[in-house]
């Protein structure tokens, strides 16, 4: 296959490759501060869309709304973030979230069901924002910094890792911690993600070292047994994602090229 975005290769590093969830397009957004998107097409040139650029903005993430008619992008160094309406093809800036006293917003995560957006805070601070408004429901707040969160499948909890190497997990509905739980031999907590069938949760840390858990283990014992630790990559691991079927694992590093395995 060409390379997907064959017709407006980014001048700077890519943060983001993410499909659309329904149609055949792939988005690219980076460090050159544009998002593009792109018809995917099997074995021909993959021609642009369109490509919005966000002045003095240089992207730190960008995904689709689950229904695929919004981008919401955050910035390296801003406490605002775009949302992109592609069906109106506008772009609008949210500058300020009242209640949510940020310096920079950069992560976030998106509940699969559509109706929560996830700020991921400095100082240990989670809020939660409504996807429809922009605005914000609830705070809540893990014991020293938080440095990744997911949603289960159905919505209803979040497990957020704190660079600690505590993950706690969050009653979405109540803002309430339900439980939390060491991951084994973690020294620092970087990326977390829950299967798609909710079976099994994997906790990658600094040491490169990925611990995959049961659910149900999570959810009773404070210091879980892994069902297996994936020990292949020897930098950071700096993210994990589990496919849709959930028999595929994919860990992988940042900090060294090629450092991305299948389990």
């Amino acid at each position: 296959c060409l390379p997907a975005n064959q017709e407006r290769f980014a001048n700077g590093k890519l943060v983001t490759v993410q499909f659309h969830p329904s149609a055949q397009v792939v988005m690219t957004a980076g460090h050159d501060r544009s998002v593009s998107l792109f018809q995917v097409r099997n074995f021909s040139l993959n021609p642009k869309i369109q490509s919005i650029y966000l002045e003095s903005f240089p992207i730190y993430k960008a995904r689709f709304s689950v229904d695929g008619e919004q981008v919401i992008a955050t910035g390296t160094h801003h406490s605002l973030f775009f949302v992109y309406d592609m069906m109106a093809g506008s772009i609008i800036p949210i500058p300020k979230v009242r209640g949510v006293e940020e310096k920079f917003l950069r992560n976030f995560e998106l509940s699969p069901d559509g109706s929560f957006m996830l700020l991921i805070g400095t100082s240990g601070y989670l809020h939660l924002l409504s996807m429809k408004t922009k605005e914000l429901i609830s705070t809540m707040k893990v014991n020293g910094r938080c440095t990744a969160s997911a949603f289960t499948p159905d919505s209803s909890k979040i497990y957020s890792y704190s660079k600690e190497g505590e993950v706690f997990i969050w009653d979405v509905r109540s803002r309430r911690c339900l439980h939390k739980f060491e991951d084994e031999g973690s020294l620092e907590g970087k990326c977390i993600a829950v299967s798609r069938n909710n079976q099994y949760v994997a906790c990658g840390s600094s040491s490169g070292v990925v611990n995959l858990y049961t659910t149900d283990t999570c959810l009773k014992e404070n210091r879980p047994k892994p069902v297996k630790a994936i020990m292949n990559l020897v930098t950071s691991a700096t993210c994990v994602t589990f496919n849709p079927t959930t028999e595929i694992l994919a860990v992988a590093s940042r900090d060294t090229d090629e450092a991305v395995r299948l389990v």
